[in-house]
């Protein structure tokens, strides 16, 4: 239960008792990362459904607000920071990790921050329109599974809050995929997620080099949205 509530303090703002805890107690925390999905995927669609009585438009803003709230913006700083770096080292590789430990926001930052806000009231418009609210919990479920995954299978970027947390192991990924997938039953569009994880590896391996906090936040951010994405074209 104690790391549980770490889980819970780092990945969302919600009003918590402060726990005695050691290093190991925060390293271990990430194991319940996806468990913080249940929180911020409930928070939305409660907000989805008090909006929804005055409109859908209204609904989904209300959604994206409520999910950038819950989160504190979290993910989308580290979107942000990701989209600078890359942006940067299109033309000087040399610049990825000094742009990455800047903590001023640079135009890629902003525009990329921007699309992602903008893309997801579109698609919860959408999802209010024409798809049940219950699978946006699982969404948010399954993309804070991604970066068990993405510690696992990529080299730490450097010494940041990433490499404060340690691998869980991949049978305990394991236990974690299948709770997730099990939605995926009675809506199949949610059986995409392993791709985005690995595609999400492979364009961060390529591109920037390994996994940062940085990364986790923006592969978080990018796989809600292509999930949401996949039930709008699912439905």
């Amino acid at each position: 239960m104690k790391r549980l509530i770490l889980a819970l303090q780092l990945m969302t703002r919600l009003p918590l008792p402060n726990v005695k805890a050691d290093e190991r107690d925060f390293a271990a925390a990430i194991g319940w990362f996806p468990a913080t999905g249940i929180a911020v995927g409930g928070v939305v669609v409660i907000a989805i459904l008090l909006g929804a009585t005055i409109g859908p438009w209204v609904a989904a803003l209300l959604g994206v607000i409520a999910w950038t709230a819950i989160t504190g913006a979290l993910h989308l700083d580290g979107l942000g920071d990701i989209a600078d770096a890359a942006g940067a080292a299109h033309r000087h590789p040399e610049r990825l990790r000094e742009v990455l430990s800047d903590p001023h926001v640079g135009t890629f930052a902003v525009v990329v921050i921007a699309l992602q806000l903008a893309a997801k009231l579109v698609l919860l418009k959408c999802v209010v329109d024409v798809a049940p609210l219950w699978p946006l919990v699982a969404v948010a479920f399954l993309a804070r599974i991604g970066p068990l995954f993405w510690t696992e299978a990529l080299p730490l970027l450097h010494d940041g809050l990433a490499a404060r947390f340690h691998r869980v192991g991949w049978p305990m990924i394991g236990v974690w995929i299948a709770i997730g997938l099990l939605p995926g039953v009675f809506s199949p569009a949610l059986l995409i997620a392993p791709v985005l994880w690995i595609l999400w590896a492979l364009w961060i391996k390529q591109r920037i080099g390994g996994i940062s906090g940085d990364g986790h936040g923006a592969g978080i951010e990018l796989v809600e949205s292509e999930l949401l994405l996949a039930l709008v074209i699912a439905s």
